[in-house]
């Protein structure tokens, strides 16, 4: 395993053990999120180039467009969250109290 593989999979892994572990706040689930997408970005940009071919081009700015997405939808999210509950710990959302 190549440094640059083991480095992009331990990132992923960290922020998928960071959602699955550390789920206090809202805004850290996120973070985790947004770093996890990040992550398979550089992963997805760096094989495009190593198997510099024009078919997977555009995928990493597809991906790139999607976590733009997800963190708008996520920062909506915890606007919203923020406004109805007062704060964006995971514990006081419960959807049978809404």
């Amino acid at each position: 395993m190549f440094p640059t593989h083991f480095a992009f999979s331990s990132t992923f892994i960290l922020g998928l053990a960071g959602l699955a572990f550390h789920r206090t706040h809202l805004l850290s689930a996120l973070l985790c999120l947004e770093g996890m997408m990040l992550s398979l970005y550089i992963a997805l940009s760096l094989w495009t180039l190593q198997l510099s071919s024009a078919n997977f081009a555009a995928s990493p700015m597809i991906l790139l467009a999607f976590s733009a997405c997800e963190a708008s939808v996520g920062l909506a999210l915890l606007v919203a969250t923020a406004r109805t509950h007062g704060t964006d710990r995971l514990q006081n959302l419960n959807l049978l109290q809404c």
